[in-house]
């Protein structure tokens, strides 16, 4: 493979990328209502974002302290707001979002919430909510849909068949307290269920012979706050967040669940104020929503030395010390490859990423590190010197470091 494009050396300052506010992405839509009030716990407006593809248009969802917000985002950069679904109460934190065969499930972690179901068919017209009730349960943190076998998992305990979706029926509600001490976020796969619970860390439940009694699989704690996580598709790398100042996004080895080993970490290089939230894969990209730091992508296609490809912060402002303020959630599976973000107090962004995921550059090694080689046009190492940044371009696209 012929290097044919040409090296940069550039001597940069550290913490150069901190300095920042994108590296290969660009904002197509901001969306942002002054008139929605901020919850008065953390003083933040919006919380979840999810986005769905029906009938060849595509659509943003982003709750915040007082609903659910529907926006048609085919044309993004004329995004416009098509439906509002109003939560049982205001002055609401967490919201959660899932969609299954065309319905959008709504949750709610704060107030006298419900389980709200919206028939998404009749978009961008109207979303029909055609369940709205308690019955099941008010209120739970996140919630998932395992779509390979129609069950909706709440970080309750409860599992709930789909096969009416408009009308959840219970079919197991487990005592999470006999499995660890708090539920705050699960994956699930094909009866295969990955808990963030908090401090006590990571587990894996197998729910496919006893829903009432699942079995432990493996699990893994590092004494921090286990978030959340997602699965890549081949399903023997998992990625998981610690929701704890200044930690690491953490890419396993899932391959052998009685010995979950980290092959790698990465992180936005923030410092103290940097929080990783949520995240998701998408083929070879893990996508992060950061407090303070806003989007981070990595190219995860070798797990064990992930690359950062691109950034954006969506916080314009200086970062407030042990605050909440920044991104939520993120959203990079629109057939159309835009990515969703919200933000905590800057509501709705969509993200023009074909830069970080498309490009024939990149930058190497993560910028977190402050020692990269130096190479001569035949890809001989000539030295070494800190905090400089390396760029190769290859003639047929592919990237070595």
């Amino acid at each position: 493979m012929k290097l044919f494009g040409l090296i940069f050396t550039l001597c940069l300052i550290t913490n150069f990328y901190s300095a920042q506010n994108s590296l290969n992405v660009n904002v197509i839509f901001q969306w942002d209502d002054p008139t929605i009030p901020a919850e008065p716990f953390y003083n933040l407006n919006y919380n979840e974002v999810w986005g769905v593809a029906i009938n060849d248009r595509e659509y943003a969802i982003i709750g915040s302290s007082v609903g659910t917000h529907i926006f048609d985002v085919t044309d993004p950069a004329n995004s416009t707001e098509v439906e509002f679904i109003p939560g049982a109460s205001g002055q609401v934190i967490h919201r959660d979002y899932h969609d299954y065969q065309g319905y959008l499930y709504i949750v709610c972690d704060e107030g006298p919430g419900t389980l709200q179901i919206a028939d998404l068919s009749s978009l961008p017209d109207s979303a029909t909510v055609v369940y709205d009730s308690d019955s099941l349960f008010s209120r739970t943190h996140n919630i998932f849909i395992d779509s390979l076998n129609g069950l909706l998992y709440n970080t309750n305990g409860g599992v709930y068949s789909l096969e009416d979706p408009e009308n959840p029926i219970e079919i197991s509600n487990v005592n999470t307290g006999s499995l660890f001490d708090h539920g705050h976020d699960l994956y699930v796969r094909n009866d295969t269920a990955y808990w963030h619970t908090g401090p006590t860390g990571l587990f894996v439940f197998d729910y496919s012979l006893d829903q009432t009694n699942p079995t432990m699989l493996g699990s893994l704690s590092l004494g921090e706050y286990n978030h959340s996580g997602w699965l890549n598709n081949e399903g023997n790398i998992y990625v998981f967040a610690e929701e704890t100042f200044n930690t690491d996004v953490q890419i396993c080895d899932v391959s052998d669940f009685s010995n979950i080993t980290i092959l790698s970490s990465v992180n936005s290089g923030g410092g103290a104020n940097s929080i990783p939230h949520n995240l998701i894969i998408k083929d070879e990209y893990l996508f992060i929503s950061y407090y303070h730091d806003g989007l981070y992508i990595f190219d995860i296609s070798n797990p064990n030395d992930p690359l950062l490809v691109g950034f954006y912060d969506t916080e314009p402002g200086p970062s407030i010390p042990y605050s909440w303020h920044g991104a939520w959630g993120v959203y990079p599976n629109l057939p159309s490859g835009n990515v969703l973000v919200s933000d905590t107090r800057h509501g709705l962004f969509i993200l023009d990423v074909s830069e970080a995921t498309n490009s024939i550059s990149d930058l190497s090694p993560q910028h977190t590190k402050s020692l990269v080689k130096i190479v001569d046009v035949m890809g001989r190492e000539i030295n070494d010197k800190p905090n400089t940044l390396l760029i190769k371009l290859y003639s047929d696209g592919s990237k070595q470091k």
